[in-house]
């Protein structure tokens, strides 16, 4: 107990209110969840984003994109934080400002893999680390196949990025259709072997996932939020144009002094400076070098 205060972890029973209720109308769901952080909202909608592990850049850019998108529109993102698709989902969430949940196949006091360590420590700030596992147990192989399970249950739609013909997030997709869940997947390129799930998937009737609106509409998300939502996504994405063009002047500056100059991410500092160039505003005269064109 002592450790569990320590770690910050609390034991959520099945008999308490505040066991989710998507999962409580299943008999396989776990008696015990072990939580660091908080719970997922039963009253919000979620969207579990799942995926490949040795994703493409393509897969980890729209696993980024649809996470980062459906937070800013509310939803909850459900994902495993395995390596590849489930790590850029919650990334995406995280940086979107909403909430993200992982359900681990260890204890959720273990960080597996290690490599997502950063948002290990992120996910408890903004929504929860989940676990059927008591604190301590390690991430063995069979784990993981059994906790998919969950993470179909807490949401309202399955979303698969990237999955080869015996990918793993199968598996989840196979739960989400037992429990009654839609399912959505992104097509890829005829031939790729990374595509070849979720291309027959979408032969099979999953929903073809080709923007994130139709994800919000299949959710019901009313056009008036949409519209409200956009609003004002768009004028911080004006707010953040400003803080990345006044940090430069007509002498070309280094992409990493700028890094340290403007409180943004670099990811997002790229984005904001390639915007600026298709409009004209800013130059890059030398490779990583910007400028302002004087326009």
């Amino acid at each position: 107990m002592k450790y569990m205060e320590r770690e910050e972890i609390f034991c959520c029973p099945k008999t308490s209110r505040a066991y989710p209720d998507r999962l409580r109308c299943f008999d396989d769901m776990p008696e015990y969840l072990y939580v660091k952080g908080k719970l997922p909202d039963s009253r919000k909608k979620s969207v579990a984003i799942v995926g490949a592990r040795r994703c493409s850049n393509y897969g980890s850019s729209q696993a980024y994109y649809f996470a980062k998108e459906l937070s800013l529109f509310g939803i909850q993102i459900i994902s495993g934080m395995a390596r590849g698709v489930d790590g850029w989902a919650h990334r995406g969430a995280l940086d979107g400002g909403g909430e993200t949940f992982a359900v681990l196949g260890s204890g959720p006091d273990i960080c597996y893999p290690r490599q997502n360590i950063d948002i290990y420590r992120r996910i408890p700030l903004q929504g929860g680390i989940l676990s059927e596992y008591e604190p301590q147990t390690p991430a063995l192989p069979r784990h993981f196949p059994r906790r998919n399970r969950i993470i179909s249950a807490l949401a309202d739609l399955v979303l698969v990025i990237e999955a080869g013909k015996k990918s793993g997030s199968l598996i989840t997709v196979n739960f989400a259709l037992e429990q009654g869940r839609t399912v959505y997947a992104l097509p890829g390129r005829l031939g790729d072997a990374l595509s070849e799930g979720c291309n027959n998937l979408i032969f099979e009737g999953a929903g073809i996932a080709n923007s994130v609106d139709i994800i919000l509409d299949e959710l019901q998300i009313s056009d008036k939020l949409k519209a409200d939502l956009e609003a004002k996504s768009n004028f911080r994405l004006a707010s953040r144009e400003e803080m990345v063009y006044s940090c430069l002047d007509l002498r070309p500056k280094y992409l990493e002094e700028i890094f340290l100059q403007v409180e943004l991410n670099p990811g997002e500092i790229q984005e904001i400076l390639l915007k600026l160039e298709l409009k004209g505003l800013v130059a890059e005269p030398v490779k990583n070098y910007y400028a302002r064109t004087g326009g």
